[in-house]
């Protein structure tokens, strides 16, 4: 197998805040890896949180596709990879996603199947994703969520965090007033304290909130449990809930826990998260970064799975250099296609490298 990289740069419409930061763009790096003429697929994007930059990406994609030229078809690397073998070790998680999803794109163009055929899902997942409504004022956070609501969104996440919570209400607020029917998710990112959490999510269960992410700030998992046992509304753990140990330590304590295939490493981690919460009482959200809908069809694969499903990262851009996940009317969609169902759009990458048709 032959695999190659390429890094693109990724612009949002406009820039996002949450509570630790704002961001306006982010680079993509892309994984394409070719056996027998077919080519498949996978992206990681940067990410200041995770300590990622596009070069730290471009050197571990390098020592990826070294490795894969060893395995003599997808399968086996797939298998490899699996077994912690390939991209094993200090392999960052975003990159081991990454690398499986490349190669789940190869084995399921080179079948003629979808990728959700190749683990064994026999209906292509339709599902209402929510969509992000960043730290802005009232009146923008208003008027997004009335144009959002048109578009057919029926969730809508508003980040919260300020310094000032009373701000946050009353985004909140007028987001309710705005798209009075829309189901609503809180983020904070971790941004309260334990006793700023106990006394404002009664105010948010009040106004409508159908859950909260990682109210409290991550590194205290039994003080998160202890919040979800007393709040008025599901509690989901994203940033306390990195990989599959830490899903062990909160199964059956949260309500539920934000998976991300970039944070927990890939499609098989994610499912083996989702047996790991079965009938635990602790429920799955499927989460994302920012990133286009390469970066995304892995996740829109397993949507069936998730209680709460956040896979808006591509709506979020000025342009989305790929196509094929749907999202603008509300949900997300499996194409059809094979393997991980997406095309690239026309777009030029770096010195005048191109992304061609598979």
């Amino acid at each position: 197998m032959k695999a190659a990289v390429r890094t693109v740069r990724l612009d949002l419409t406009e820039p996002l805040r949450i509570s630790r930061s704002v961001m306006a763009s982010r680079d993509a790096v892309w994984l394409s890896v070719e056996h027998g003429g077919v080519t498949g697929h996978g992206e990681a994007v940067s990410s200041v949180y995770h300590g990622l930059d596009a070069a730290t990406l471009r050197r571990r994609f390098a020592d990826a596709a070294r490795e894969l030229g060893r395995y003599p078809d997808p399968a086996a690397a797939l298998e490899s990879l699996r077994a912690g073998e390939l991209a094993g070790g200090a392999t960052p998680p975003a990159v081991r996603a990454a690398v499986e999803a490349a190669l789940l794109d190869l084995v399921g163009v080179r079948a003629g199947r979808p990728v959700h055929r190749v683990l064994g899902f026999r209906q292509p997942p339709v599902v209402a994703t929510a969509r992000t409504i960043g730290i802005t004022s009232p009146l923008h956070a208003a008027a997004q969520a009335r144009a959002l609501t048109a578009s057919g969104f029926q969730v809508l996440k508003v980040k919260a965090g300020l310094p000032d919570p009373e701000e946050d209400v009353e985004r909140l607020r007028v987001v309710r007033d705005a798209a009075p029917h829309a189901r609503l998710l809180l983020d904070p990112n971790g941004a309260w304290t334990p006793r700023h959490a106990a006394a404002l999510l009664p105010r948010f269960a009040a106004l409508g909130v159908e859950a909260v992410e990682q109210p409290v700030a991550p590194g205290d998992p039994e003080g998160l449990a202890a919040l979800a046992e007393r709040s008025p509304l599901p509690v989901i753990a994203d940033e306390d809930a990195v990989g599959l140990e830490d899903v062990r330590r909160l199964a059956g304590r949260v309500h539920g826990v934000n998976v991300k295939l970039a944070k927990c490493g890939g499609v098989h981690a994610a499912l083996r998260i989702a047996e790991t919460v079965a009938g635990s009482g602790t429920a799955l959200m499927l989460g994302c970064l920012t990133a286009s809908s390469l970066g995304l069809a892995p996740a829109v694969h397993l949507a069936g799975l998730a209680r709460w499903t956040d896979l808006d990262g591509h709506l979020l851009l000025a342009h989305d250099p790929w196509t094929g996940i749907g999202g603008e009317d509300g949900y997300v969609r499996t194409s059809g296609l094979p393997g991980l169902g997406v095309e690239p759009r026309a777009v030029r990458l770096g010195r005048g490298a191109e992304v061609g048709a598979r």
